[in-house]
């Protein structure tokens, strides 16, 4: 239940930033960085009697669909989630907040901000198996049926609707939308990689009794140990392996230098872990 509870709570939070990002800077500037967010701020300009907030959902709707078919049940119900409420937000924003253009003369400066929210919280949802729906969606579908990751995935499926933006708003936004674009793309991939960044521990010491206790006790995770031979001096000693989590490292690295503060510690960053305690296959 804790788990879920966290992970509820982070799919909450993702959805709130990236409708902040798209209703605060996107739909006031005009800037399309692909996805359905962008296709309906699109839409809203070429067809007035429609605004991007009631086009939103029922483009979601579609995509919806097929999440449920291509990606299963347990993602389909957190994306029909997160959607629903990104597409709540955005419509509740555009009625209690409503913005007759940008909030302030710097485009740049609220292009920044765009990205920023929006590569931030769609990594947090893809993070937990989820997305806001759209061409997110076909992102993960993308990621799961071949060997292209989450950022390339989605630049493949928002290049096309950011193009369009040209010849709707004009060069000037059509430049900024594609440059919002690339910069979200690269944005989400170090988000995402740093989210799930994990540390790699070689230990070699001559006491390694207490370590392995203190990491397979304290801190719950497995621990290898191995014979190693000094080899200059030729002294036994053993080489004590073991991965952990950002925040438990500074944990580890502190009560090494207090068990045996002679040992020889080697801290590797590691961009992924599969496996039992940290990700499924």
């Amino acid at each position: 239940m804790r788990e879920k509870f966290k992970t509820f709570a982070k799919m909450t939070a993702g959805s709130v930033v990236v409708a902040s990002g798209v209703y605060f800077f996107n739909m006031q500037n005009g800037f399309s960085m692909g996805g359905v967010s962008g296709l309906s701020i699109i839409l809203g300009n070429v067809i007035p009697f429609l605004s991007p907030g009631l086009i939103l959902p029922a483009l979601n709707l579609i995509l919806l669909i097929l999440g449920f078919v291509l990606l299963g049940r347990k993602n389909g119900m957190r994306t029909v989630y997160c959607s629903l409420l990104y597409s709540g937000l955005v419509w509740a924003f555009e009625l209690f907040i409503p913005l007759s253009g940008p909030m302030t003369d710097q485009p740049m400066l609220e292009l920044m901000y765009s990205v920023l929210l929006s590569g931030i919280g769609s990594a947090v949802l893809f993070d937990c198996g989820a997305s806001s729906g759209g061409t997110d969606i076909i992102a993960l579908i993308l990621k799961k049926y071949t060997s292209l990751d989450i950022g390339r995935s989605l630049l493949i499926s928002d290049f096309v609707i950011t193009v369009s933006s040209f010849f709707v708003f004009g060069i000037k936004i059509g430049l900024f939308s594609l440059l919002g674009l690339f910069a979200k793309t690269f944005i989400l991939d170090g988000v995402i990689e740093n989210m799930n960044e994990c540390k790699s521990f070689m230990i070699i010491t001559e006491n390694p009794e207490p370590i392995i206790s203190f990491i397979t006790q304290r801190m719950r995770r497995s621990a290898t140990s191995m014979d190693a031979e000094g080899g200059y001096t030729g002294d036994k000693k053993k080489a004590v392996v073991t991965l952990c989590r950002r925040m438990e490292a500074i944990r580890l690295k502190k009560k090494i230098r207090e068990l045996d503060p002679k040992a020889f510690v080697i801290v590797t960053s590691t961009s992924e872990i599969i496996g039992r305690g940290f990700r499924s296959v």
